[in-house]
């Protein structure tokens, strides 16, 4: 199975988005460049935009490319769909639940198999949550040093309004499907959806 290996820094800098977005709060010591930024092109902004959602939620190209497939064949805006699937992705999930430092940290959780969707283990990062779905932790996991350290730390966690959190219990329930404005990553959608149009 691929996965992404970049320096989180080094790529945050070239795309230009906040580590804040990946759950990562360091902060690069390299100098950010002073000279005038290159002019990209229309095509250049469009390519930018779908590297910055693919990197942000962990996702290689084929498939995305089969997210935006499947967006455009679904009813309403092609865009906010394919933000919604991404948001909807079980990694997501995690993360957003604050289960997990890092959307890499709630990949690895969901592949070593300690959580469970409605009562079955399911370890498929990309398995697509629905309204109603319980997510937890199992029962046997929820004793690791690794939920204490994340339950002490990530303490006053901003859970997004289409999910509700049981903190004590390590257990969320997705409410609904996620807008666009409770979608808060810094991507620009309708340049991607032009991107794949043409």
């Amino acid at each position: 199975m691929a996965v992404n290996k970049q320096p989180v820094l080094k790529k945050c800098r070239s795309l230009g988005i906040e580590p804040a977005y990946l759950g990562v709060f360091k902060k690069s010591r390299k100098q950010l460049d002073t000279r005038r930024p290159k002019k990209l092109s229309e095509y250049g902004l469009q390519l930018k935009e779908k590297q910055k959602a693919k990197f942000i939620y962990g996702v290689l190209e084929r498939q995305f490319h089969n997210y935006f497939e499947s967006a455009s064949k679904r009813r309403g805006v092609v865009g906010e769909n394919l933000l919604r699937m991404l948001e909807l992705r079980l990694d997501n999930v995690i993360f957003r639940l604050g289960f997990a430092r890092t959307r890499r940290e709630a990949r690895q959780v969901v592949g070593h198999k300690l959580i469970s969707v409605n009562g079955k283990r399911v370890n498929i990062p990309s398995y697509q949550c629905k309204p109603g779905d319980t997510v937890e932790v199992r029962d046997k996991s929820k004793t690791m040093q690794r939920f204490k350290d994340i339950l002490d730390v990530t303490g006053n966690f901003l859970i997004p309004e289409w999910l509700t959190c049981d903190r004590e219990n390590l257990r969320g329930v997705v409410q609904q499907m996620p807008n666009r404005e409770q979608i808060d990553i810094p991507v620009n959608e309708t340049l991607i959806v032009e991107l794949y149009s043409k």
